[in-house]
């Protein structure tokens, strides 16, 4: 999962020039975007539908727009089962999705290609009924082929048990919610600087995600700073951004900056000092392994 970003803005700083719209920075401050191509396709194919609607009565108008509907319904929630999917597969300890969001789109989609296929106008025959049917099974199933299942179990780190795995994915849960509700906030400033600057702060904070995920016993040091500060973090960010948009308040803007520098340096202090916890509990390992070995006379001595 550990994604590594990077950088530091200061409107009374020296002068850096300001990232490209399509900076890593910004891209991962809009989130990951896998299968574009294919879930743009989705909500473009039923297009035709609003053309063939007026073509013909009443009927025919309603059945064409439920079918657009019910389409773009099933598009919309593969696009968020992809997103959802995209979330589980970057972490080491996830939490199934409690909505199989895919599956459902596929079942969606299916329905809507059974509804554009039907005739109104023609007789109610076995053929009228079961040709639309037919489309709409083949048009769910290479939904599925074409975007996957969703996942179906919770994800667990190796060597842990469900317990603490799940004690885990809780407080990462909490804090994805933080560092969006954060990147939703500062978003609506549309400042590229400030955007790429809480970027990089979710950087230090994945870190510490990552520190966890690998070794969930460091739960209990890193709670706090995954809890209570990253929810300060957030709700200092949804306030400055209302100031901002109020007033463009630049003394407001170089003190949310400072307070970010300032958080951002005590979550990467904290992220090192787990791993060099981590590295101590390896070497205590290690040691303890070398003399039950040296005691059963197993150990070699290459000198």
């Amino acid at each position: 999962m550990a994604q590594r970003f990077g950088g530091r803005y200061s409107p009374g700083g020296e002068a850096r020039p300001r990232p490209e719209p399509d900076t890593p920075e910004l891209r991962r401050a809009r989130g990951p975007d896998p299968m574009r191509a294919r879930r743009n396709l989705l909500f473009l194919a039923p297009v035709p539908l609003l053309f063939t609607a007026f073509s013909g009565g009443a009927l025919e108008l309603a059945t064409d727009l439920t079918a657009l509907a019910v389409l773009w319904g099933g598009a919309w929630l593969t696009s968020e089962g992809v997103r959802a999917q995209a979330a589980f597969d970057a972490r080491a300890t996830a939490r199934r999705p409690a909505i199989p969001r895919k599956l459902f789109g596929a079942v969606l989609s299916g329905t809507g290609v059974a509804l554009a296929t039907i005739s109104p106008g023609a007789p109610a025959d076995a053929g009228a009924v079961l040709a639309p049917a037919i489309f709409g099974v083949v048009a769910a199933v290479l939904h599925v082929l074409a975007f996957g299942a969703d996942p179906l179990r919770d994800k667990l780190a190796a060597g842990v048990d469900a317990f603490q795995s799940g004690r885990v994915a809780r407080v990462l849960d909490e804090g994805e919610r933080h560092l969006t509700a954060m990147r939703e906030a500062i978003l609506r400033t549309g400042d590229r600087a400030l955007i790429a600057r809480v970027a990089r702060f979710e950087t230090t904070v994945r870190e510490m995600f990552a520190r966890v995920e690998n070794d969930p016993r460091d739960l209990t040091a890193a709670r706090r700073w995954l809890g209570v500060y990253l929810e300060g973090a957030r709700n200092a960010t949804v306030k400055f951004t209302d100031l901002w948009l109020r007033s463009r308040d630049t003394d407001a803007r170089v003190q949310y900056e400072a307070f970010l520098d300032e958080l951002e340096a005590n979550f990467a202090a904290r992220s090192q000092t787990l791993l060099l916890d981590d590295r101590s509990d390896l070497t205590v390992e290690i040691d303890v392994l070398r003399d039950r070995l040296a005691r059963e006379g197993l150990l070699r001595d290459d000198k």
